[in-house]
């Protein structure tokens, strides 16, 4: 995503907590003539910006990030804006825009959906939480690597819909899992079978981009297991905090619990195939 906004013409000086990554990522930008820069803090990173952007792991990264004694937000001017797009709770999505009106920074959390491969392509989905004016001044950045972006409402609406957006990832992962183990069984041609199914009612994201995969039991890309496994927490607390019954939910979210154990910890989502024994074709 940073380099997407370096090639569009932006100035980017970028910031990582594992130093090496960030030092790695500005030589190779640097050496294709991009104006790239490193920080070695979060709040040397910001200070001066016009746009800071964060993308971490989860709310506790967050807060050390933004809010923390050398977070990004203590450096930000009055009248810039802050983006973030990690997938965290609602709750600190609320609390950093409560923080960031009092400097009279702009500030819209704006998680993505699309994966490793969507950010590469710079064609991720986007879903935004925050006022008319952050979402404003925030759709040119982040047109240089979305394809979809949708403002849905006010702080922590963003956060809010990505969870919701996990929800079904989850739900449709657990079918299609099932779904080959079927075919595989059946001894039918999963070539065929995919052709025959995916141009209907039942054709999704992730049957048209994981279902070969699955077939071959080949995972080492993609969103991590652990990661859906926080989102999905998330969620689920958002659930129990609204008075909602969602089992499913609960039910994948156990099915991970196993994958990990199985050494899946870092697999790509789809490895949740992998409890599934298969059965003998006839």
């Amino acid at each position: 995503m940073a380099g997407h906004l370096a090639k569009a013409g932006h100035t980017v000086t970028v910031y990582n907590r594992t130093a090496g990554k960030a030092a790695a990522w500005v030589d190779g930008h640097r050496s294709e003539g991009l104006d790239v820069r490193l920080a070695l803090t979060a709040s040397e990173a910001a200070e001066g910006q016009d746009a800071v952007l964060t993308c971490v792991g989860n709310d506790d990264d967050l807060a050390q990030v933004v809010l923390g004694a050398d977070g990004a937000l203590g450096a930000m001017r009055a009248g810039s804006l802050l983006i973030d797009h990690t997938t965290v709770s609602p709750e600190i999505a609320r609390c950093i825009a409560r923080d960031a009106e009092a400097r009279g920074v702009l500030s819209l959390d704006a998680p993505v959906s699309g994966g490793q491969a969507g950010a590469e392509s710079g064609k991720l989905s986007i879903m935004c939480g925050g006022s008319d004016a952050a979402m404003a001044a925030a759709t040119p950045i982040m047109e240089a690597y979305a394809a979809r972006i949708v403002h849905v409402g006010g702080p922590g609406a963003g956060q809010a819909t990505k969870a919701v957006n996990q929800v079904a990832i989850a739900g449709l992962l657990a079918g299609l899992s099932e779904a080959v183990r079927l075919a595989q069984a059946e001894g039918l041609d999963l070539d065929k079978v995919f052709e025959a199914v995916s141009g209907g009612a039942a054709q999704s994201w992730q049957m048209v981009n994981r279902w070969e995969t699955m077939a071959k039991d080949e995972f080492d890309f993609g969103f991590a297991v652990d990661w859906m496994r926080k989102d999905l927490a998330i969620a689920l607390a958002e659930g129990r905090e609204l008075g909602l019954e969602m089992p499913v939910t609960a039910m994948v979210d156990d099915f991970y619990s196993e994958v990990q154990y199985l050494g899946g910890s870092r697999q790509d989502t789809s490895a949740l195939i992998r409890r599934l024994p298969k059965g003998g074709a006839r």
